[in-house]
């Protein structure tokens, strides 16, 4: 790397900037957290009911139509506040396992992820296997236990699992006082304080609380006997067993501070997120082509990690979401695309708040921002000024249901081959093509059944397309590492289909795991992967 020129407004800024995704097992309350982060951030003055969509306002975070019809996050969205003079980028995730490769992708644009609990169920499938994306990339991690305002798990028995079944040291920097009914605010152990908390109509409010410090005799006469001889018990029992705080083993991603509350009555979501920014990872160097680069390396970097069709149906524009990485952004800026060895030149980017966006002039490492996208960038794509510089790609999972679909209208024959395409720009579903070039329908390759449910309803209600789908024999996909030529070699294969992804490249599909494993002691010299290649220099091709 080129010697770094000191520059006094990018260190200012990208010391200011927090950037976090919050993971969870659907129902652990994430899109109530969210609207509740949002709301002490000062970034919208009421909270929009979940349970109860259609007589309230929608929930911000979920602006798709389906996502309010059925009241889940099935995709990605960015939300960036400012409180407390740091800039958020609060990085919202879906919590259905269906959508677990868009929340991965959303992880690569992280610098911290908030790992969403609900108090009664303790850890669960998708909040374990969206951990190990976090493990993977030495993500710090903070734990909020959610839904205090129900009969739950002892909080004691929780951080125990946390610690055995995630292999993470715990350090509780608050602790519930009470459960469910009686549940009535909680300890600040870092400030010795304890908060108590009172109710207001349906949470759609700051919660009102009484702050006490610890030797203040008062606390005998507002909180009830037992709950405050519970209290004292249980953090005697915390300081003698538990670890003490280390920053450095919460920014490696070792140890994860842990917040107690509930984030449908508000108990507890402002002192997480002051604490969360005391604590968090501000944004850090990336791995690139060229090696490490820190944040103030004075170029500008950024890569995409998301790209969405439609979020403006009236005009059917197509974003891509650009993750800042190093530098100064400024509009009209004219930049290097790595992949494609273009010069582009980023006009009309945009600050993003779920659907809604306005025109932005500067950015700074840590913030994402959103460009206009006419088929110009994938997913994974690097841009840049000055010297070339690529980050690394974003490999694909493995899909495990697999699906032709047709269009029986051969009139809407463009509409639904532009929403495929668009769709499959996107990384909502993987597309392929069969080898056998008489046969031209795209088939669907999803993690989850709800992705085709998606395709099928957003081709419907934004390309006025209806769609039939075949569901296929096969539940395993296996790239061919050295392409057609080493497939070729081997002739011909049986219990297999042979199909090719976007990029043109072979994949095996196999009925199940035994046969895959079948053809590879059959055929050694073949080569396998399950996660595809990162391509790079190559666009994607159609059919």
């Amino acid at each position: 790397m080129t010697s770094i020129e000191f520059q006094p407004e990018l260190y200012t800024e990208v010391e200011r900037r927090r950037n976090f995704a919050i993971i969870s097992h659907p129902d652990a309350g994430k899109t109530t957290l969210t609207e509740k982060l949002l709301l002490y951030g000062g970034a919208i003055h009421e909270a929009g009911s979940v349970k109860a969509r259609r007589a309230q306002r929608k929930a911000t975070s979920d602006w798709m139509a389906m996502e309010q019809q059925r009241g889940i996050s099935i995709t990605s969205t960015v939300l960036q506040f400012e409180y407390n003079d740091c800039q958020i980028n609060l990085l919202d995730t879906p919590g259905h396992q269906d959508f677990s490769e868009d929340t991965y992708r959303t992880l690569a644009a992280a610098d911290n992820a908030v790992m969403l609990i609900d108090a009664a169920k303790g850890l669960e499938p998708q909040t374990r296997k969206l951990f190990e994306v976090c493990k993977m990339r030495q993500l710090p991690i903070f734990t909020f236990v959610n839904k205090l305002d129900r009969p739950g798990r002892e909080p004691l028995e929780l951080l125990d699992e946390i610690e055995q079944e995630l292999g993470l040291q715990t350090y509780a920097v608050n602790w519930p006082i009470g459960m469910g009914d009686r549940f009535q605010g909680v300890f600040d152990r870092h400030q010795q304080q304890i908060h108590l908390y009172s109710r207001v109509e349906h949470g759609s409010r700051e919660a009102v609380d009484t702050v006490i410090d610890v030797g203040d005799p008062k606390i005998e006469e507002l909180l009830e006997q037992d709950l405050y001889y519970q209290l004292k018990d249980e953090l005697e029992l915390l300081d003698e067993l538990g670890a003490e705080l280390d920053q450095d083993l919460v920014h490696q991603g070792k140890m994860t501070p842990v917040f107690f509350g509930s984030a449908m009555t508000n108990f507890g979501v402002d002192l997480f997120l002051n604490s969360f920014l005391e604590y968090a990872l501000k944004p850090g160097s990336r791995r690139s082509t060229v090696g490490e680069i820190a944040p103030t390396y004075p170029e500008f970097t950024g890569f995409v990690f998301k790209l969405q069709a439609n979020m403006d149906p009236k005009h059917r524009d197509r974003v891509a979401f650009v993750r800042v990485c190093t530098g100064k952004f400024e509009k009209d800026m004219t930049v290097n695309h790595a992949r494609t060895g273009k010069t582009i030149r980023l006009s009309r980017p945009q600050k993003l708040f779920a659907q809604d966006r306005e025109s932005i002039d500067i950015a700074f490492p840590g913030d994402v921002i959103g460009l206009n996208n006419p088929g110009v960038f994938a997913i994974g794509d690097t841009i840049y000024t000055g010297q070339k510089i690529e980050y690394e790609g974003i490999p694909c999972f493995s899909p495990e249901l697999f699906a032709t679909l047709r269009n029986p209208n051969p009139s809407k024959f463009k509409q639904f081959h532009k929403g495929v395409s668009e769709i499959r720009e996107e990384g909502a579903v993987q597309i392929m093509y069969s080898a056998d070039e008489s046969k031209r329908d795209p088939i669907l390759a999803a993690v989850g059944q709800l992705q085709f449910e998606v395709v099928q309803f957003r081709l419907q209600q934004e390309y006025g397309v209806e769609t039939q789908l075949d569901l296929l024999p096969y539940t395993v996909a296996r790239w061919v590492v050295n392409g057609w030529e080493a497939l070729d070699k081997v002739g011909r294969l049986f219990n297999t289909a042979t199909v090719k992804d976007s990029w043109g490249r072979p994949v095996l599909l196999f009925r199940n795991e035994w046969n895959c494993q079948q053809l590879q002691q059959d055929h050694p010299e073949l080569e396998l992967a399950a996660i595809a290649p990162v391509v790079s220099g190559q666009q994607p091709v159609d059919g």
